[in-house]
């Protein structure tokens, strides 16, 4: 499976995990954990991260990210070793803005709408009472916005919106996917266009369950 972060492609998720391991490993824990918003425990040299209304922890410095229930997939740990790497403890800005207005966003615009928006509106644009339910089990908030809304807290500096508008006879589904507007002072661009789908993915896998 091939995928895209820090501006290389690797068909290896051992590598890019590596890789992030070791940028993780030469930065201060607590100055990490500050900017993050997260929690570090020095007497375990653990950093406390929220991830998708889940708690994971990442040990310093081997940059080992375990769940003291389940294992942690591999994508899942790349993200969260980059989140704290990237974070810049800049304030939540409490203002939306689209991919394509992330740096370099329009580069990953095509690959991101066919991962993220069109699976959203094909998932949810028949059924967007679905989207709120689906939402809430991972911690997310309605929003009034379209025919449903719902904004996902993935990181505690993190929120991505997740949009829906009903299709009828005259016009189709539609639906967005945005962006909180300190969004590039927590994550690469490349990382947003895989978390768009991946949140996308487990939506549709909890409205599934649920049916």
């Amino acid at each position: 499976m091939e995928t895209v972060f820090k501006n290389k492609t690797y068909m290896n998720w051992d590598v890019t995990l590596d890789i992030a391991k070791k940028e993780f490993s030469k930065l201060d824990p607590k100055t990490m954990a500050f900017r993050a918003g997260v929690k570090y425990a020095e007497k375990e040299r653990e950093i406390i991260v929220p991830f998708l209304n889940e708690e994971c922890r990442v040990r310093f410095p081997s940059g080992e990210v375990y769940h003291e229930c389940k294992e942690v997939p591999l994508d899942h740990q790349i993200l969260i070793l980059h989140y704290l790497s990237s974070a810049e403890g800049v304030p939540l800005k409490h203002q939306w803005i689209s991919f394509k207005e992330l740096p370099s966003g329009q580069i990953y615009i095509n690959p991101f709408y066919n991962r993220a928006v069109r699976p959203l509106v094909k998932f949810f644009g028949q059924k967007p009472d679905a989207l709120i339910k689906a939402g809430r089990a991972l911690g997310g908030k309605e929003m009034d916005m379209g025919d449903a809304s719902i904004q996902i807290p993935v990181f505690p500096m993190v929120n991505i919106a997740y949009i829906v508008w009903e299709g009828d006879d005259e016009f189709p589904a539609s639906g967005n996917v945005l962006f909180d507007a300190s969004a590039p002072n927590y994550l690469p661009t490349e990382d947003y266009a895989v978390l768009g789908g991946m949140i996308v993915f487990k939506l549709k896998k909890i409205a599934d369950q649920n049916d």
